[in-house]
């Protein structure tokens, strides 16, 4: 059996949830911005306190790594690792953009592709192409938006592109392959616990003293103002 809480504060949302085996016993997600840092924890211990367990239970924390949010993946992630060194239990990263993908795998055959996006600045964004059996096409990588981007992949299948830095992309991804969900699709533990299932059935778990968020790229910090 194993016993996962998994955490996601990549973006704006903020959830929580726990899987047994793979089955989710409860989940919690708090969209209101700013809330990770005060209500985390809390919305930890609620979780697993109303699915009748203690934190002494789990088998494992499990955490979305990124990309996304610089404020957002150091506070998830350094909630994670702080159960894990208090509770002794082993640390699951996983992706956050496959973690977006999982939730639409089963909705599109091998016709289509799945390429989650995640807002950075101006007309970048993070992004990945899957395909609906999980197996990476494109690489997650930090990207300019402009008319030609995956126009490669798009000559060859249609592309679902979907999260929350898609809508401002529509305007230049034109390609008659290329299809833009109406509906937002924010990353959610309730997705990062089943891959978590998956990683913990194999022993594949981070260093929890070393492990660090997947920032993509370097944080620019803006220049102190000269008095």
């Amino acid at each position: 059996m194993s016993l996962i809480l998994s955490i996601d504060t990549s973006t704006k949302v903020c959830s929580v949830a726990l899987h047994s085996d793979g089955k989710l016993l409860a989940i919690s997600e708090l969209y209101t911005e700013k809330s990770h840092s005060g209500m985390l924890t809390t919305l930890c211990e609620s979780v697993v306190k109303y699915a009748g367990f203690s934190l002494k239970s789990l088998d494992a924390i499990a955490v979305a790594k990124g990309p996304g949010s610089y404020t957002g993946l150091r506070i998830g992630v350094s909630t994670a690792k702080g159960f894990c060194f208090a509770l002794d239990k082993p640390l699951i990263a996983v992706n956050t953009l496959e973690a977006m993908a999982y939730q639409l795998k089963y909705f599109y055959d091998e016709t289509h592709l799945l390429c989650p996006m995640i807002d950075a600045r101006r007309m970048e964004v993070y992004c990945q192409v899957i395909d609906n059996q999980m197996n990476v096409i494109s690489k997650t990588e930090a990207k300019i938006i402009n008319e030609l981007s995956f126009s490669e992949i798009l000559n060859k299948k249609k592309v679902i592109f979907f999260g929350d830095g898609a809508a401002k992309c529509q305007a230049e991804i034109t390609h008659k392959n290329a299809i833009f969900l109406h509906t937002e699709i924010h990353p959610s533990a309730k997705t990062v616990g089943l891959l978590a299932t998956n990683s913990f059935e194999k022993s594949l778990f981070e260093n929890v003293v070393t492990f660090e968020p997947f920032y993509l790229k370097d944080f620019v910090g803006t220049q102190p103002k000269k008095v």
